[in-house]
C-alpha cells in the first residue's frame, strides 16, 4: 500500500484589522499593521470614537458593553471595505479579574 497523498495546503487568510483599547474611553494602545493602514498611523494614543472614523455608533456601543459586562460580543458593521463582523473581547487583569480594556477584530462578514 502506498502513502496517502497529502491534502493541499490550507490558504492563509489575510490578517484582519485588530487593536487593543485601554480603559472606558477605549484608548487605542496597539494596532496591527492592517489596523494602522485602515485607520491611519496617528490613531495609536487616541480614543476609538475619535480615531476609528467610519465605524457606526453600534461598534462603540458594543465596545462599551463588553467593557462593562466582561462578556465578548460581535456585530455586523459597514466599513469603507464593505460589510464586516466586529468581534470585541474583554481584557482582564489575571490577579484581580478587573477588566482594563478590550480587543477588537474586524473580520470578513460570513455569508
Amino acid at each position: 500500500m502506498g502513502a496517502e497523498p497529502e491534502p493541499p495546503p490550507v490558504p492563509l487568510s489575510e490578517p484582519a484589522p485588530a487593536a487593543f483599547h485601554y480603559g472606558p474611553g477605549h484608548m487605542i494602545m496597539q494596532g496591527n499593521a492592517v489596523f494602522v493602514t485602515m485607520f491611519g498611523r496617528g490613531v495609536v494614543g487616541q480614543p476609538a470614537r475619535e480615531a476609528m472614523i467610519g465605524l457606526p455608533a453600534k461598534a462603540f456601543e458594543l465596545m462599551d458593553l463588553v467593557y462593562s459586562t466582561g462578556k465578548a460580543g460581535a456585530c455586523r458593521v459597514t466599513t469603507s471595505d464593505g460589510e464586516k463582523r466586529l468581534v470585541v473581547a474583554p481584557r482582564r487583569d489575571p490577579e484581580t479579574g478587573e477588566i482594563y480594556g478590550v480587543t477588537t477584530h474586524l473580520r470578513p462578514a460570513a455569508d
